[in-house]
């Protein structure tokens, strides 16, 4: 479950959403789950995560390679609002409690979301 800082409801919105529907529809049913159930393996039992650093900087040979080759025609910044917009909707779905916003580190915006478990 995701819930928003500013309002303390559950977010229950995809942003760009017609954006995500059309770059998941590439992605075969299998490929979506493997990089759910990997999504899923890396968030489980973590407190705090930030999206861009998940992936890590190459995809090659990893669940993730299709977002990029596929879902967003080796589009770079694409692939990277579509692997965004996948972590969202599975933080949305989850049963635990997260929220999410951005910061710095070191003075520097990070590009990606930081998520945060609100569960003890």
């Amino acid at each position: 479950m995701l819930i928003s800082m500013d309002t303390g409801k559950k977010v229950k919105r995809i942003p760009h959403r017609v954006d995500y529907e059309r770059w998941i529809s590439r992605l075969t049913t299998q490929e979506l789950d493997d990089i759910r159930a990997e999504l899923t393996r890396r968030i489980t039992g973590g407190e705090v995560h930030t999206s861009s650093w998940i992936p890590g900087s190459d995809w090659r040979g990893t669940v993730f390679q299709p977002i990029y080759e596929r879902a967003c025609n080796k589009d770079e910044r694409a692939a990277a609002l579509c692997f965004g917009l996948i972590l969202w909707v599975l933080m949305m779905d989850r049963p635990d409690r997260w929220s999410y916003g951005r910061y710095e580190k070191n003075g520097i915006p990070i590009e990606g979301l930081t998520y945060f478990r609100l569960d003890g």
